[in-house]
């Protein structure tokens, strides 16, 4: 055997390995961040080791550390796992090394790339003639696609700001909602935008940008350029803003309307909840992960924006050391040059999913965390705070400090994986069900190991 395939086969021995394992490991680390480092720490040898031998002390050091992120009972933040044919056009992703920048660089990359995006704009119901870039994450689609949208609204009052930049520049009106997610935030900073002088409007009971008070935020603008941020999936409950009503009335106001879609966008993909995102194909730009609810390997967000021109002029650079096309190259779409070719996982995922497929694991979601609702509810002293609408359940658990003490045991019991977080003043449990492996089965063992844990420290 020839060396790389030595170590190819090592490798295909360990992740099958692993993820066989997963119905039945601890979701939890066995080790912290001291452990690893510890067992993977020793001088730089003047001499480098052999390829094998260096896979091994890796496999030996990292694996006591690693959480079970693709396993069934992972439910934080908002993490995916990874579709068996997206994994395998991942590995071929690295193995073909290819440079996903320009046209000519790799054809392959980008005509994945732009089969991809047909297929995601039709899936979406987005607007056919969308640019789409494949960039690292939902916050790196936030900020591809605000970019955009800072271009098009300055443009249109006579303002070049990627030649002048913003010094002397009319001054932006950013509206967002008050349960924004933070990436809209940083995003802003990056553009320099600045996240404390966007105008923030009071949302529901949870987190839905209201109406009225839209109406009154965007009333002042006095024709100042104008963007509004509006959300598809709060972080905590789940819920929408109603997006066909304020994208209406921040088009009446002149405004260019971001969409943050990173893992709720998806409702798009089932009939039985595509009304959640009703009105949606009416706004200007759209920022998902295909990482989260597509469920391909990081990294792999998405920002889609209807008027190309903007992005393009947004994103784009020329050199005379590079060899562009007339046709748009992929790097126009995106804020990097060199990176890696995304497109061969979405295209992959979308491929073995099909339409059906696709609504069938949005749906497949949105049931578990239903279940995990009734069986949470059913527990004395446990309550619901949100309405699950979507693939979030926040739970208390009575006073904050039991709540922060049941999140704490959970963690470090294992069998399932749960955030806490804080939601209108609360502590809270936060539920995120985003992964394919999920059956009934892991949310019943789920919910048996919170039984056991709140009894522990009730009687504590």
């Amino acid at each position: 055997m020839t060396e790389d395939r030595k170590i190819l086969q090592r490798v295909l021995e360990e992740a099958t390995g692993f993820l066989d394992g997963l119905p039945e490991r601890q979701v939890a680390a066995r080790t912290d961040v001291d452990g690893v480092a510890a067992a993977l720490r020793r001088p730089l040898a003047e001499e480098g080791a052999e390829p094998l031998e260096v896979i091994e002390e890796l496999i030996a050091g990292a694996g006591p550390g690693l959480v079970a992120m693709p396993s069934g009972r992972f439910f934080g933040w908002v993490i995916g796992g990874t579709l068996p044919a997206a994994l395998a056009a991942d590995w071929l992703t690295s193995a073909w090394d290819q440079n996903a920048g320009l046209i000519v660089m790799s054809p392959a990359a980008a005509g994945a790339e732009r089969v991809a995006s047909e297929w995601l704009l039709d899936l979406l119901g987005l607007p056919s003639n969308s640019a789409v870039g494949f960039v690292t994450g939902a916050m790196v689609a936030n900020f591809t696609c605000l970019a955009a949208a800072r271009h098009e609204v300055l443009r249109r009052v006579g303002w070049n700001v990627e030649r002048d930049g913003l010094h002397g520049a009319p001054e932006v009106t950013v509206v967002v909602g008050e349960e924004r997610h933070e990436t809209v935030d940083v995003a802003l900073r990056f553009l320099g935008l600045g996240e404390a002088r966007s105008i923030a409007v009071p949302a529901d009971d949870q987190g839905r940008i209201r109406l009225d008070a839209l109406a009154d935020a965007l009333a002042p603008a006095n024709g100042n350029p104008l963007i509004v941020c509006l959300q598809a999936g709060n972080v905590h409950s789940g819920a929408f803003d109603p997006i066909g009503d304020a994208v209406d009335l921040a088009h009446r106001n002149g405004a260019w309307v971001h969409i943050d879609g990173a893992f709720g966008l998806w409702a798009a993909a089932s009939r039985q909840y595509r009304t959640l995102v009703t009105g949606a194909e009416r706004a200007d730009s759209w920022a998902t992960d295909a990482h989260k609810t597509l469920n391909v390997p990081y990294d792999n967000g998405i920002a889609i924006v209807a008027n190309a021109e903007a992005m393009y002029a947004a994103m784009g650079a020329h050199a005379a050391y590079m060899i562009q096309d007339e046709r748009p190259d992929p790097f126009s779409t995106v804020p990097e040059f060199s990176r890696r070719a995304r497109g061969f996982t979405v295209w992959a995922a979308l491929r073995a999913l099909g339409r059906r497929g696709v609504a069938e694991m949005v749906e497949r979601f949105c049931a578990h965390a239903r279940r995990f609702a009734a069986g949470l509810s059913e527990m004395d002293g446990v309550r619901v705070v949100n309405d699950v609408v979507y693939t979030q359940v926040c739970v208390s658990f009575g006073s904050d400090e039991v709540t922060r003490e049941v999140a704490a045991r959970l963690l470090k019991d294992g069998t399932g994986w749960m955030t806490p977080s804080t939601w209108h003043g609360q502590a809270v449990l936060r539920i995120s069900v985003s992964n394919w492996r999920t059956t009934e089965e892991d949310v019943d063992r789920t919910l048996a190991a919170v039984r056991r844990v709140l009894a522990e420290v009730r009687a504590g």
